[in-house]
């Protein structure tokens, strides 16, 4: 039985020190209504562009 508990207390000490290295971790949980993150817009060839290029000799 001492056995289990040595290894929860180094599976736990072990799990802590990986956390404490990982940098900025969330454990909050999920968020809902966050907008602090926003997408990055897509970027298109515009039609004049593409028409310019095609009839370009």
């Amino acid at each position: 039985m001492w056995k289990i508990a040595v290894g929860f207390a180094v599976f736990a000490g072990l799990a802590l020190f990986i956390l404490s290295k990982g940098g900025d971790i969330d454990m909050s949980g999920e968020k809902h209504g966050d907008t602090t993150h926003t997408e990055a817009p897509a970027t298109t060839v515009a039609p004049a562009s593409a028409a310019k290029a095609a009839s370009a000799p």
